[in-house]
């Protein structure tokens, strides 16, 4: 700091501002991409927590009626109240009581029978997609059946292991029911 004659503070010194802005530019170095994953963690947490809710309501369909919701063509939600369309079949929904991923595109739910040790088995997946983000660009979060396909093939999220939720040691689908 400048003194006067009469040892009173002036202001700081050029040289001492310089010091502080450069340390506060260091700490932003440091901080700035911490706080993004964070940020992008939390947002593809949403989309787990929808996919989980997802395979709830699935499996409580598939012990009602024999069979998992969807169709080979694939249904997808109401994009604003979030109702998933009722089965053709049966004329029941999905009774799913969560509102949609607000930063991930919801993809068509896929019902199929795939020939598991020589007999037809339901299966059914459903993808979410993030459309971009301001580090990771656009990624996928698929769901099926079996648990959740975090595949590193891009751009699904286990390319990205330091924001998928699942953490960087969950990079398949589990296998079995």
């Amino acid at each position: 700091m400048c003194r006067t004659n009469k040892g009173t503070r002036k202001g700081f010194t050029l040289v001492e501002l310089a010091v502080v802005i450069v340390i506060i530019g260091v700490l932003a170095a440091f901080g700035v991409p911490q706080f993004l994953k964070s940020v992008e963690r939390s947002k593809a947490a949403e989309a787990f927590n929808y996919l989980a809710a997802v395979r709830a309501a699935q499996e409580r369909y598939l012990a009602k009626n024999g069979y998992y919701y969807g169709s080979t063509e694939g249904q997808t939600a109401d994009s604003t109240t979030g109702a998933w369309p009722a089965d053709a079949t049966t004329n029941e929904t999905l009774d799913i009581n969560q509102s949609l991923p607000k930063y991930f595109g919801l993809g068509k739910m896929t019902e199929s029978h795939a020939l598991v040790d020589g007999k037809a088995a339901p299966t059914w997946g459903l993808t979410l997609t993030r459309n971009g983000s301001s580090s990771y660009g656009p990624y996928t979060v698929t769901f099926k059946e079996t648990g959740y396909d975090c595949s590193t093939t891009s751009p699904a999220i286990g390319a990205y292991p330091d924001i998928n939720p699942m953490g960087a040691d969950v990079v398949a689908a589990p296998t079995g029911t």
